[in-house]
């Protein structure tokens, strides 16, 4: 673990064997009136784009971030190294606004 600026607070690094999920406070919810999708925070509203929502749409705390990946790289025929490194780059970040756990 790798200490951030706060050292009561340890920050959870984002591996290829994490196993992202979201703590029960937040919550994935499609508005089908709009027709988008939100992360629901307390006092916060993210609205993710696709890709973000099909990452999210997987973290259940039981697959790893390279399930999650190798499956995205099989439905989008993409480089797996890549979507690995987006997939760990966009959870760090989520991991860090405590909108994810891993």
């Amino acid at each position: 673990m790798n200490v951030e600026t706060n050292p009561s607070r340890a920050r959870v690094m984002i591996t290829p064997a994490s196993k992202p999920g979201m703590p029960p406070h937040i919550k994935l919810r499609h508005d089908p009136g709009r027709g988008r999708w939100h992360v629901l925070a307390p006092e916060r509203v993210f609205e993710p784009d696709p890709i973000a929502i099909e990452i999210l749409k997987r973290c259940d705390g039981v697959n790893s971030v390279e399930d999650i990946a190798t499956e995205l790289a099989k439905d989008y025929n993409a480089p797996l190294q890549e979507i690995l490194a987006d997939t760990i780059s966009m959870l760090q970040e989520l991991s860090d606004k405590g909108v994810i756990r891993a």
